[in-house]
């Protein structure tokens, strides 16, 4: 398809200094008035759990919700409140953003795209939630700027990528159940946002990995998959020849990313963006730094990086290499990585190792 938001920055410069203008103009009334109200959703998830710590250090009134409490830092200028709630209940969800004037919508299901392909909870998760929060934002609507929500979609929703790095400006032909999903929540959001219901953005997320200090919020994504084989003393296993690449961004960058959208609602609402570091890293280097970063905190040799046959069920698109070119997003509002995937692997590796050592 084509979203109103791909390909910005080119050809749309009068557009977007508009919007740049009434940008500053809200945050110039931010600070004259009261502390903006911040919903995060999902906010004990991993990713939820680095937003919430990266909104907690500026000055806004911040609500944390998700099915089970979640951690915020207490250190920082915000006021917090944390609340539990289901949010796939409509009236649960009304409660948790009543007062909003920025919903973070991060809740996604917990089986991943796995249970996309058979569990209808996936659905009422994926699709429900944004669903359900358009409903309660359309129900009431009211004087001034109509609220922001910042969604997590995935870079993946494309479907098989091209062999050069993608931008926003593809058409998306989503190949599994749950980029399906994520797709249709995104075109929810944009419907709801023509409709000045609210003013969405959703923020396609690459392969995101690290770790982060709350409770219950593991990463279970790749990286942190292979780390903890590697300190088991497993092998390393890859689906394919290692040459596959991804685009791997710390988590802490992507919750600074969320944190940069606020400053620009109407420079960004309408449209994806997506994040990425534009490198593209094949995963049999990234796998072999891994085991090499293990064995030196172990004092052991490092675990073999082999290849094996892929499962039966094994999507397409992980056979194809992923770049992303977040220019578009970078251009708007400043955002760029700002840890070295190194530095980000040994982190990793060290969160990880204390934390299994801890265990024990």
């Amino acid at each position: 398809m084509t979203g109103q938001g791909q390909g910005q920055g080119q050809g749309q410069g009068q557009e977007h200094g508009q919007a740049r203008a009434r940008d500053r103009e809200h945050q110039r009334q931010r600070e004259q008035g009261a502390m903006p109200a911040i919903t995060v959703l999902g906010a004990s998830g991993f990713v939820g759990s680095a937003v919430t710590a990266a909104l907690a250090r500026h000055p806004v009134r911040l609500r944390a919700v998700a099915r089970r409490p979640s951690f915020v830092p207490g250190a920082g200028p915000a006021r917090t409140e944390v609340r539990t709630a289901d949010l796939t209940s409509p009236d649960e969800l009304a409660a948790a953003v009543s007062g909003a004037d920025v919903v973070v919508h991060l809740v996604t299901h917990s089986g991943g795209w796995r249970a996309a392909e058979s569990d209808p909870a996936s659905r009422a998760v994926n699709i429900g939630v944004m669903e359900n929060l358009c409903e309660v934002l359309r129900r009431r609507r009211a004087d001034g700027p109509p609220p922001l929500v910042l969604y997590a979609g995935a870079a993946s929703q494309i479907g098989l990528p091209p062999g050069t790095p993608i931008d926003g400006s593809e058409p998306d032909h989503p190949g599994t159940a749950y980029d399906r999903q994520k797709l249709g929540a995104e075109r929810l959001l944009k419907a709801a946002t023509e409709e000045g219901v609210l003013r969405g953005v959703s923020l396609r997320l690459p392969t995101v990995f690290g770790h982060v200090a709350a409770p219950h919020a593991e990463d279970r994504g790749v990286v942190a998959f292979m780390v903890r084989r590697a300190l088991a003393g497993e092998p390393l296993t890859l689906w394919h020849d290692g040459t596959v690449k991804r685009d791997l961004v710390h988590v802490e960058d992507v919750a600074d990313a969320f944190v940069a959208a606020l400053g620009h609602p109407d420079a960004l609402a309408g449209g994806h963006w997506l994040l990425g570091a534009g490198r593209g890293d094949p995963l049999g280097d990234v796998c072999r730094t891994v085991a090499a970063l293990v064995a030196a905190r172990l004092g052991k040799p490092p675990v073999p990086v082999v290849s094996v046959e892929p499962p039966a069920d094994a999507p397409a698109t992980d056979f194809r290499s992923v770049t992303i070119d977040s220019s578009p997003f970078r251009r708007v509002t400043g955002w760029r990585t700002r840890i070295p995937l190194h530095t980000a692997l040994e982190r990793t590796v060290t969160a990880l190792a204390g934390a299994e050592a801890h265990e024990k």
